[in-house]
């Protein structure tokens, strides 16, 4: 399985930008599918994953109210809507797969199958 990620690049505070996340082969259901970012100097952190199954959504405080996470099962691919960008969402995003049911959302370890990073860049 492959993720690749797409759809980074420059914008202004207060705008948006949507990345992709498409897999090279199906989801199974019991899995979930997510972003991490990571900013220079920091860890990488939690951004939001969405249930295969089902649909359930789960969003870092940082970003809730302004980005959205969603699916297109027949394109198998992840989207992430990001709207009022700050300067504090400037980082590396990743695409990450679990490769089995979804138990610690914001737990790293729990996603076993990454994506090449993704820049976004905002300025002020």
């Amino acid at each position: 399985v492959q993720l690749q990620a797409s759809g980074g690049g420059v914008a202004q505070a207060g705008g948006y930008l949507r990345l992709s996340c498409a897999s090279s082969t199906s989801t199974f259901s019991s899995n979930a599918r997510g972003w991490f970012r990571q900013a220079p100097g920091k860890e990488r952190e939690f951004v939001a994953t969405i249930r295969w199954n089902g649909g359930n959504t789960y969003y870092a405080d940082s970003v809730k109210g302004r980005f959205t996470i969603s699916k297109d099962r027949a394109k198998n691919t992840v989207y992430l809507q990001m709207n009022d960008l700050k300067s504090d969402d400037t980082a590396v995003y990743y695409c990450a797969s679990t490769n089995g049911p979804l138990s610690s959302y914001r737990d790293i370890d729990q996603y076993k199958i990454w994506g090449q990073g993704t820049l976004v860049t905002v300025s002020s």
